[in-house]
This record gives C-alpha cells, structure tokens and sequence, in this order.
C-alpha cells in the first residue's frame, strides 16, 4: 500500500459507514429545492455528468437529489447489441477486473483477491456452478448512469442480501482492502440462463443509501445482521438482454460471474477499460 492510498484507506476502517450512509440517504432524499438543485448543480459541475443524455434535463423537476441520480437516459444513446451470442455491459463504468475465477477464487487487485464462496453469502453450493468461470467487476463512478440492466437474458432463481461493511471502492480501496467485494455489504442475484447460471452481484459502498432490484424494491436498508434469501419457483421473472434490473441510489460496482465454458470476454475487456451499457463485452460459447 502507497502512502497515498493509505491515507485514503486506513481510515475508512474506524468510520461508522452504515451511520454515514443513513445520514446521506436522508440528504439524498431530502425535496428541498434550494438543497437538492445546489447537490445536484455541484455535482454535476465537480464530476462533468453528460445532462444531453438525461431524458429530463431540467433539474428543477427532479424531487430529490436521489432522483437526478438514478436519472433516466433518453431513448436510443445506449444502443443495445445486436450480435448474436453477445454478452452486453449491465452499465456505464470502467472496469475493475475481468478474467477466470479460478479455483473459486476472484482477482480483485494488486496480489488481492477473494473468493465467490464469499462474495456469494458462504454458500459452497451456490458457488459451485462458478468455479472456473469468468468474472468482470465493473465500477461506476458519480458521473455514470445509475441503473443497472441485464447483460444477458435470464429467469430469476434466487436474490440474496448479504451484510457486511460499506468501504468506499474507489481505485485506492480496491488496491488496498484484501477482500473488499467479499467484505462489504451487497445484493446478489442468481440467474438461470441459456448460458447456464449468471450471478450478478451489486456491492454497496460508503454513502450507497440503498440498493433496488425490479422485482423487489429496495433491498437495503434496511442493513442485516445474517444472511437473507429469497427464492422464486412459481412466476420467476424473466427479464430480457438490455432490460433494467436495479439501480444504486448513489454509485458502487457491479460484478458478473458465468460457469466454466460458458462466455467469453472479448480481448478488449481489461482494466480501467471505458464501457457503456449495453454494448457487447463478451459472447457465450454454447
């Protein structure tokens, strides 16, 4: 760890992370007008959010804060891919990682990595149909789009609320935290798809205030002390490549995992690479 990202880090060990987070979710929420445009004029400003691609620009008609963040884009400027096989970005990001989990184990960064076991809730059989399979970690970063849609059409199988810390995870965090996916608070969701079973886990972090998935609503919070599952058997919903699955209420990562000999990620997809949702990443191999 560079001094640097040690003073960015260490920290964050000692902070209240749930407390902050319940703090900025009330301010995040908050519908007075003179507070949430000044948030939102800010950091729109700070961070140089794109406003042409908002389907509402006008932040005067956004109720809170946390309204213009998980803004809806206008039609048509995330086209969705169209080749066939294709695996497509669930969001706007850049990419943490991609590559092979091997022997259940996820690379995370700098000599650090963790594994699906635990970034799956500990369960060994849950984790078991990812076992040297790929893996991309995608981070989204205030200025991107906040909703996160399907890299690949598939029917639900089982959501589970994991709990855990709320690092920040930002470049230096992910260079420093040693199982920092693994370890903060996150929403898993299992898939049955053509291309056998897709895990799609979103990570909450320091100032996340809440998690949705479509089917649900919000997951968290409230945050939990053990783990919680739900499962779906009789009108599991199947939601199609490019369709809106969830959202964070302020920025985190996503992270997607496919079994062995199921997709491939194309040469491109390494880290720090620049991708837009709905464009191809990857192709199945069925």
């Amino acid at each position: 760890m560079n001094i640097k990202d040690a003073l960015i880090t260490l920290p964050q060990y000692v902070l209240p992370h749930h407390a902050l987070s319940k703090m900025m979710s009330k301010l995040t929420h908050c519908e007075n007008k003179a507070w949430k445009n000044l948030f939102i004029k800010q950091i729109i400003r700070y961070y140089g959010v794109n406003m042409d691609e908002a389907l509402e620009q006008d932040i005067n008609a956004f109720k809170s804060f946390n309204d213009f963040f998980t803004r809806e884009l206008k039609p048509g400027v995330r086209p969705l891919t169209t080749e066939r096989y294709a695996i497509a970005s669930p969001a706007d990001g850049a990419v943490s990682q991609a590559g092979n989990i091997t022997d259940g184990k996820i690379f995370q960064a700098k000599g650090k990595s963790f594994t699906a076991t635990d970034l799956l809730g500990g369960s060994e059989e849950r984790a078991k149909p990812f076992n040297n399979g790929v893996f991309t970690t995608i981070y989204l970063s205030p200025k991107d789009y906040h909703r996160l849609h399907m890299p690949f059409t598939g029917t639900l199988r089982e959501m589970v609320h994991i709990p855990g810390r709320l690092f920040s995870v930002n470049t230096a965090t992910t260079n420093s935290v040693p199982g920092l996916f693994a370890r903060n608070e996150r929403v898993a969701a299992i898939f049955d798809t053509d291309a056998g079973p897709m895990a799609l886990v979103l990570v909450g972090a320091i100032f996340v205030s809440s998690i949705e998935a479509v089917w649900h609503g919000v997951v968290t919070p409230p945050s939990i002390t053990s783990v919680q599952t739900w499962r779906y058997q009789d009108n599991a919903p199947t939601l199609k490549i490019g369709e809106e699955m969830g959202r964070f209420n302020m920025g985190s990562t996503i992270i997607v995992l496919f079994g062995k000999d199921k997709v491939r990620w194309d040469n491109e997809l390494t880290a720090d690479k620049v991708v837009k949702l709905g464009e191809k990443i990857g192709k199945t191999l069925d």
